[in-house]
């Protein structure tokens, strides 16, 4: 390995901008000192719900270098998702990220590529990628390497174009040139706290995910709680209530990727039509999107409750 570490830096830089990604930062692969403290008090307090993986490799979420040998580096990437065109006004809502074919399809191969190209250009590379699929504290690795501050709705923030994207890491065994983190901008904004349709946000910072509509849209595998009734605002799959009040994403841009553009008949589906929606038109809406995580017999649930 010839390269120097400034060199090597923006070549992949460079590389990830030309395979479409919005932003790299990097940071060096290191106990996350920091969030050790807070992710324990978080379980602690059963605001995982019933994500029992959250539970799971407690040290791994913690420590890259338990889930890379002898990482020396974290990439973090965003990939914006912001779409163009929104729902029908008279619709059950879907979250943005989830319009068009799942992001995990669409990142790992970026990812791919950008990890055969490491390969290729600076020599015997090892490393993993990741896309929130495994024990990665994504928006910490991306606050630490200057990619934006974590918001009062624990999304990842950016002045420049909000928090409409997704985060996903490379782990590998190369040094390189670190970055440095960003202040926090949110200062004495509560709009995403006050906008919250179930008080998920429970203090600045922290948010119960038991609590989230996104939880009980996709993760919930049971009934959702009644006591929620009338409180979800027609929201049928995730919620994008605290990044849509957010004042930081009047500077969201919309995404020019393809395979995030949505299926049209999803757009132009009224409130009626989700109602009598059928398992062959699911499948063809959401042939390839992230909303099969709840299967059609989850949205039906979802729909159900918002029409009772």
């Amino acid at each position: 390995m010839i390269n120097s570490k400034n060199h090597n830096t923006s070549l992949i830089k460079a590389e990830a901008k030309r395979l479409g990604f919005l932003s790299c930062g990097i940071s060096k692969a290191q106990f996350l000192e920091a969030e050790a403290p807070r992710l324990e008090k978080w379980l602690k307090n059963n605001m995982h719900g019933e994500m029992q993986y959250m539970e799971n490799h407690f040290d791994k979420r913690l420590d890259p270098t338990k889930l890379v040998e002898d990482s020396k580096s974290v990439i973090s990437l965003l990939l914006n998702y912001y779409p163009s065109e929104v729902q029908n006004s008279e619709s059950y809502k879907l979250s943005k990220y989830a319009f068009g074919t799942d992001y995990h399809f669409v990142i790992k191969d970026k990812l791919k590529s950008l990890l055969n190209f490491i390969q290729d250009e600076i020599g015997d590379v090892s490393g993993r990628a990741f896309v929130d699929s495994a024990p990665v504290l994504d928006k910490a690795w991306a606050a630490k390497s200057g990619l934006g501050w974590i918001g009062k709705h624990s999304n990842l923030l950016t002045q420049q174009v909000g928090s409409f994207y997704f985060i996903a890491e490379l782990i590998i065994d190369l040094d390189l040139e670190y970055d440095l983190p960003t202040t926090d901008h949110c200062g004495t904004c509560t709009a995403c706290i006050d906008a919250c349709p179930t008080q998920a946000i429970t203090e600045p910072y922290v948010v119960d995910g038991s609590k989230c509509i996104s939880y009980f849209t996709i993760e919930l595998k049971e009934n959702i709680p009644t006591e929620f009734k009338g409180q979800f605002d027609d929201w049928m799959f995730g919620c994008d209530v605290c990044q849509d009040v957010c004042p930081w994403n009047r500077f969201s841009k919309s995404h020019n990727e393809p395979l995030f553009n949505p299926n049209p008949e999803l757009l132009s589906m009224t409130k009626k039509d989700w109602e009598e929606i059928t398992e062959d038109v699911f499948k063809k809406i959401f042939k390839d999107s992230a909303v099969k995580r709840t299967k059609f017999s989850g949205l039906k649930r979802n729909i159900q409750f918002l029409k009772d």
